[in-house]
């Protein structure tokens, strides 16, 4: 009954009419109401901030179909049609995003039973296909030393690449090498067929490259044997490395990556609703509930999702329990980004053909809106696209996709766009800056528009896709080849605002539409300038990263004489090291550096490679497996190696975050320019394939 009382409320605020003025008095109402109970801090605040922007984007839209459509059929009707079904589908995803944000739940761990003989038994699965050796065996080697009982854990390395090394390696490790006669269905094929040769009650999967914290079972699993109708528990998808927006851009770490929008803060909104799903790594799944649905799905190449979505449907239950226990590499360059995204978006795209949430048994109905809002996320690239070129219309061809006068288009339009941007800053806070929505976009808008719509038609087309990642790059280059539908856009917004000039200059356009539209220009210029400048790869010269890690740390040199200190970073290669006092050590120099973690010292030899004051960095030599195991166990395996991860984040300021992206597309620009005409010195490689499913 309230459900409809708001909606009938709604429903006549939307549909009043009003003239002019009256409409920019209600705008500027709305705004002094917004200002006033976004002064709140709580629950009813926040709910209050969503009501008003939807209300505000509902008189938008009646206003655009009641008033804002051509008559008759004509090029102007046809161009504003097109316009109109991206706003739609925009103001759509903008409230499905709120359905999904609007109450985030902060879970916490539970306590697993006092007596240890009723902890169940795990098998940690850790699926490999054509990654070097050296990237798998840090995880497999943390994932050894998770904090469980030896004898109900069980770690398997699936390798379908059938490699003799990889089988020696685990031989040496101890623990379990599963292979298969073939690679049917990628991951998803690999992680079944170890799923019938083994009997674990639960399963812990980790892609290669994510490292688990020694504390990730006795974290997670306590919601498993607390709840036996929980079917998974998924762990943030945390990276030590940074991804080509902050590496590129060099806005790190100020500016929120990506990925955290995600883990941040809409899986935890999904989980309100029992929607959080699988991302294909850094989770626990029971095992009697992936038998129920089959095991992991198969029809799709986004398996992990679409397993979620099955074990919803038979009534399971999932959680999201947002305290990072691992830790990846992000993708090293804008090309891997795209590569990776576009998989994402047909492997959705699949899902929504092959088996729509919005159709079938077993789903709630916020269920069936928080995945729709998931899957439709991923159809961006064409409204975007559309937002992108709009501003041609009228600016070079004189065409009016908007039948309305301009100040009646900024009165009904400015309180939609204010108060959307407005509600998300209150509800995405540190995890998504105003606008870089619009630069992630603008960088895949080309690549995903197509293969969604492929997927659409042919849901069977396409296939699993590896992603490039722990590499190096050599030198700086530009790469045009990824941005050129971004260069492309850009070219054709500055045409139209020069050709917007010329016309004004003729007296031959209306000025008050040809701001607005000059407007529009300048602002996807801007975000397209941002857009081409994360093409500007930087260099990338370790192959393998360094993490910022205090531990205990004591010299030894070759005379006996010990001196004390603590890690700056450290990495499987090697560490920066503050001693307290000034060690006399020469370059090059052998040494043994002793490091202290869970209780226990081991001396890792050592080779002086440079210094400075009481600070050294040194380079490991060759490590024998347990001295490799107490590298891993000192960097990556504390259970608060990556707690606090998000301090860093500052509250986003809308007007200043545009700035700070203008700021950085011009400069990206300049730098495009500067290595396209600089001679290429050398052509950057990529070391090592790592599968990823984040």
């Amino acid at each position: 009954m309230r459900i409809l009382v708001a909606l009938l409320c709604l429903g006549i605020y939307a549909a009043t009419p009003l003239d002019l003025h009256t409409q920019l008095a209600v705008a500027v109402g709305t705004f002094v109401l917004a200002i006033l109970v976004g002064r709140g801090k709580g629950e009813l605040s926040r709910l209050a901030l969503v009501a008003i922007s939807i209300a505000a984007t509902a008189r938008y839209l009646w206003w655009r179909f009641s008033t804002t459509l051509a008559d008759q059929w004509s090029l102007d009707a046809v161009l504003g049609a097109v316009l109109l079904a991206a706003e739609l589908y925009s103001c759509a995803m903008l409230v499905l995003a709120y359905v999904q944000s609007i109450a985030p739940l902060a879970r916490k761990p539970v306590a697993l039973p006092g007596d240890v003989s009723r902890w169940p038994s795990v098998d940690v699965f850790i699926p490999t296909y054509n990654e070097p050796l050296e990237v798998v065996r840090v995880t497999v080697l943390a994932a050894r030393a998770l904090d469980w009982p030896a004898d109900k854990l069980r770690v398997h390395l699936l390798d379908d690449g059938r490699r003799a090394q990889f089988r020696a390696f685990a031989a040496e490790a101890g623990v379990g090498y599963i292979v298969r006669p073939d690679n049917r269905h990628a991951k998803a094929g690999n992680l079944n067929h170890a799923l019938e040769r083994t009997n674990g009650e639960f399963v812990a999967i980790f892609d290669c490259d994510h490292v688990p914290a020694r504390s990730f079972l006795q974290v997670t699993m306590g919601l498993l044997v607390r709840d036996p109708e929980l079917a998974l528990v998924q762990t943030p998808h945390h990276f030590y490395s940074p991804d080509p927006f902050s590496r590129n851009l060099r806005t790190g770490p100020s500016v929120p990556a990506e990925s955290e929008l995600f883990y941040g803060v809409i899986q935890r909104g999904l989980d309100t609703w029992n929607a959080s799903f699988f991302c294909g790594s850094c989770a626990v799944l029971r095992r009697s509930a992936l038998a129920e649905v089959g095991g992991i799905a198969t029809d799709t190449v986004t398996e992990d999702a679409h397993t979620a979505l099955r074990l919803h449907r038979r009534g399971w239950r999932t959680a999201y329990l947002g305290i990072p226990q691992a830790a990846g590499l992000e993708t090293e360059t804008l090309a891997a980004h795209v590569g990776q995204r576009i998989r994402w978006a047909r492997g959705m795209a699949q899902i929504f053909r092959r088996d729509n949430p919005l159709l079938g048994r077993g789903l709630t109905l916020s269920q069936r809106l928080c995945y729709c809002g998931a899957i439709l996320h991923f159809f961006s690239g064409i409204p975007r696209l559309v937002f992108l070129v709009a501003p041609v219309a009228y600016l070079v061809f004189g065409r009016h996709v908007f039948n309305a006068l301009p100040l009646t288009a900024l009165a009904y339009g400015l309180p939609h766009l204010i108060h959307s941007t407005a509600c998300n800053v209150r509800l995405h806070g540190r995890y998504r800056h105003s606008f870089w929505s619009e630069v992630y976009e603008s960088c895949l808008a080309w690549y995903t528009a197509i293969p969604t719509t492929i997927a659409l038609f042919a849901p069977k087309k396409g296939r699993f896709n590896v992603t490039a990642k722990g590499g190096r790059i050599e030198a700086p280059r530009f790469d045009a080849r990824i941005a050129t539908p971004a260069i492309l856009l850009a070219l054709v917004n500055l045409a139209a605002i020069a050709a917007g000039a010329w016309r004004l200059r003729l007296g031959a356009a209306d000025v008050d539409s040809l701001a607005i539209n000059v407007a529009w220009a300048l602002h996807n210029l801007i975000v397209l300038f941002a857009a081409i400048a994360v093409a500007c790869e930087r260099p990338q010269l370790r192959a393998v990263h360094r993490t910022p890690v205090r531990v205990a740390a004591m010299l030894r040199l070759a005379d006996g004489k010990t001196i004390r200190g603590h890690t700056v970073d450290l990495g499987r290669e090697g560490a920066s090291v503050s001693f307290v006092v000034k060690p006399q050590v020469v370059r090059r120099e052998r040494v043994w550096l002793s490091l202290f973690a869970f209780g226990e010292e081991r001396a890792l030899p050592a080779t002086i490679v440079a210094r400075a004051n009481k600070s050294l960095r040194v380079q490991f030599g060759d490590l024998a497996l347990d001295e490799e195991a107490h590298l891993v166990r000192a960097i990556f395996s504390r259970a608060d190696a990556w707690i606090g991860w998000d301090a860093h984040l500052r509250p986003d300021r809308p007007l200043r975050t545009f700035a700070s992206i203008a700021r950085v597309g011009f400069a990206g620009v300049g730098r495009a320019m500067s290595l396209t005409v600089r001679p290429q010195r050398r052509r950057p490689r990529l070391a090592t394939q790592v599968r990823s499913e984040a």
